[in-house]
């Protein structure tokens, strides 16, 4: 921890209060081998203590060997308090903290990272994902810091899209994934029966519309009235046909539902809209790991050949 910085004290009593408590515990450990080297043993003579009709507690002081190992450690104990930090806000004469131990850990591992995996980065994406010692460094990396939210195999789950089929609000190209992953990205669909927008009643048609461009069941009457409704509510992000675009809104014509395509989550997501956020990892771990990071996810086979869109990044729906 770093005690200079830390607000565990929030006034001077109590760093006062645990420098005293420490060193009184430590000194007052050696002032008590003092006391009992000192004291008078009568060698072979008993305390009077019996336990099991004839264990006997014996009067004999400490070993010397012993009695000089427990005053190594006060010592050792004293010289460590005044080297580290352990005495409040005292940070110790060497000044260590856990922070910066860390910091200069993974300064050291990111450094051989680079010397081992560096000369990837003059390699296209492409030719990284079909290079089996990248692809399984990147596995490893994936493994630790993205399948948390979109699973082991990627697949992802409720909430959190799968990355090995075709379908990409941002855009699966190589260069796509990469700056996903470097700028992380901010995904929002707007409420529309909380203000409310629509009625809902008027909601539920647009949910049956929107099931029938995939195909699903649906109410012929209310998909009539839902499709009158979707293009003045629906159609400025996801088009008049529905089939949205690239960093703006999902396509709603395909079999691919990143919550669920339930009539009652539907109804739910144009009610209360969704908000979702990929975290950016750019600064977090560097371009070497990123570009590999990145090679893996193409890799999994649903990455495309688009180019990045040349619009102004805009805030896109989640579906």
């Amino acid at each position: 921890m770093d005690f200079k910085n830390t607000s565990d004290f929030v006034s001077g009593f109590w760093n006062i209060y645990v420098v005293g408590l420490t060193l009184a515990s430590v000194i007052g450990c050696g002032v008590l081998l003092w006391i009992q080297g000192a004291a008078k043993h009568s060698a072979g003579q008993t305390t009077g203590h019996v336990w099991d009709d004839d264990l006997e507690e014996y009067n004999n002081p400490l070993p010397s060997w012993w009695r000089w190992m427990f005053y190594l450690t006060v010592v050792f104990a004293l010289v460590y308090l005044a080297l580290y930090p352990g005495l409040g806000t005292y940070g110790g004469s060497f000044s260590w903290t856990m922070r910066g131990q860390y910091e200069k850990e993974s300064q050291v591992a990111d450094e051989r990272f680079v010397q081992a995996y560096g000369p990837l980065l003059k390699m296209s994406l492409a030719a990284v994902a079909a290079d089996p010692r990248a692809k399984e460094a990147g596995q490893r990396l994936f493994l630790t810091y993205c399948a948390q939210c979109h699973g082991a195999d990627a697949k992802g789950t409720r909430g959190f899209p799968n990355l090995t089929d075709s379908d990409w609000l941002w855009g699966g190209s190589p260069e796509q994934i990469k700056e996903t992953i470097l700028k992380g990205r901010d995904a929002m669909m707007p409420a529309k029966g909380l203000k409310p927008d629509l009625t809902t009643d008027q909601i539920r048609d647009l949910a049956h519309y929107v099931r029938s461009l995939s195909g699903l069941t649906a109410d012929s009457v209310r998909v009539q009235r839902g499709q009158e409704l979707f293009a003045p509510s629906c159609g400025a992000c996801h088009g008049p046909e529905g089939k949205g675009t690239v960093g703006m809104a999902p396509n709603l014509t395909d079999k691919v539902w990143l919550y669920s395509s339930s009539e009652d989550v539907i109804v739910e997501t144009i009610t209360k809209g969704r908000q979702n956020r990929m975290p950016a990892f750019g600064e977090f771990l560097g371009d070497a790991k990123v570009h590999l990071l990145a090679a893996y996810v193409y890799g999994l086979g649903g990455g495309a050949k688009a180019t990045p869109p040349s619009a102004d990044p805009v805030v896109p729906e989640a579906k």
